[in-house]
């Protein structure tokens, strides 16, 4: 018998690639806050003392907060939040995991998304360090794959 080994393509070395209404941001080392959580509801029913109802109420997506070494891309970061006081619209947007190769593992569609914060390095001569950035956007679901 022949044994037939699938190779199985993992997230160890991954970069990931943002690009917001096709707008290309650059590539971030990590990326936090990927997720949804369904809310519930408890209702107590009146005379059963065993157990309370637990009913889905609705979707909640955590805010996603992407960090990087500081570098050239900085500025396509700080034209799309300076275009909030211009009058911003919710734009779409992928998240590509990548690895150092550039195949991409996977893709993330998120909808209606808006910048929250941009934070940059802190500068110590004391404790050089690699200066970083990071960008936190709120989003309001994943797009259909």
């Amino acid at each position: 018998m022949s044994e037939v080994l699938q190779e199985v393509e993992t997230g160890v070395g991954v970069r990931y690639v943002v690009k917001i209404d096709g707008v290309d941001l650059g590539s971030f080392s990590s990326c936090t806050g990927l997720g949804v959580e369904v809310v519930m509801e408890v209702r107590e029913e009146g005379g059963n003392n065993t157990n309370a109802w637990q009913l889905p109420t609705r979707l909640k997506y955590p805010n996603i907060t992407l960090t990087r070494p500081l570098g050239k891309d900085t500025s396509k970061v700080a034209e799309w939040f300076s275009s909030v006081a211009k009058g911003y619209k919710r734009r779409t947007g992928t998240i590509e995991a990548m690895t150092v190769d550039g195949r991409i593992i996977a893709t993330w569609g998120l909808t209606d998304i808006v910048p929250v914060r941009w934070s940059g390095p802190t500068f110590n001569s004391d404790s050089p360090a690699i200066l970083t950035e990071s960008v936190e956007i709120a989003h309001h679901g994943f797009l259909a794959p």
